[in-house]
C-alpha cells in the first residue's frame, strides 16, 4: 500500500512539473538550497560522462546563467572538472558594416563542433520533488530528486534519456 501511495504521489508531482516548463524558458526555477543544487549538478555531470566522452566533447551552453543560479554555476564547474570543454553563453552582438567587411586574419579560426546544452530545474509547489532536465543536442536526459525527511536529497528516479 505504501509503495502505491508513493508511486501515485510521484506521478502527480511529475504531472504538476509539466506546468513549470510551459513558459518556454530554460534555467533554474526551483528554490533549492545551494548544497541541493550542487548535488544535482554533480549527478548530472556524472550522467553526461557516461553518455558523452569528456575529452572529445565540446559543449556550448545556450542560456545565460544568472548570478543566483547555483545549479547552473555548479553544473559548468562539474562539467569542466570532468574534462569537458564548456563554451558559456554570450549574446551575439551585431557587427557594424565596417567590421563585417574588413579582413581580419587573426580572427579566422577553424570552427570546433559543439553540442548545444540547455537545462531546466523545477519543482512543483508544496512537494519535496525537484526535476532536472538537460537538453544535449537534440536529445535530453531527466531525473527526479526527492527530499527525504532527514533533510537529504536523493534520486527518486533513474535517468530518463530521450533521443
Amino acid at each position: 500500500m505504501k509503495k502505491k501511495v508513493i508511486g501515485a504521489l510521484l506521478a502527480l508531482s511529475l504531472q504538476g512539473l509539466t506546468g513549470c516548463t510551459s513558459t518556454g524558458g530554460y534555467g533554474n526555477y526551483a528554490t533549492a538550497p545551494l548544497h541541493f543544487n550542487q548535488k544535482m549538478a554533480q549527478d548530472t555531470a556524472a550522467q553526461l560522462v557516461t553518455l558523452y566522452l569528456p575529452a572529445k566533447t565540446h559543449l556550448s551552453l545556450k542560456q545565460r546563467i544568472p548570478p543566483r543560479d547555483t545549479y547552473g554555476t555548479a553544473l559548468v564547474e562539474a562539467l569542466r572538472a570532468n574534462g569537458y570543454s564548456v563554451l558559456e553563453y554570450t549574446p551575439q552582438k551585431r557587427a557594424t558594416r565596417s567590421q563585417s567587411t574588413r579582413f581580419q586574419p587573426s580572427a579566422i579560426k577553424a570552427p570546433v563542433p559543439t553540442i548545444d546544452l540547455r537545462y531546466i530545474v523545477d519543482a512543483p509547489k508544496s512537494t519535496n520533488f525537484y526535476r532536472v532536465t538537460v537538453q544535449v543536442g537534440t536529445g535530453s536526459i531527466s531525473r527526479v530528486f526527492t527530499l527525504a525527511p532527514e533533510g537529504k536529497l536523493y534520486p527518486a528516479s533513474a535517468w530518463i534519456r530521450r533521443e
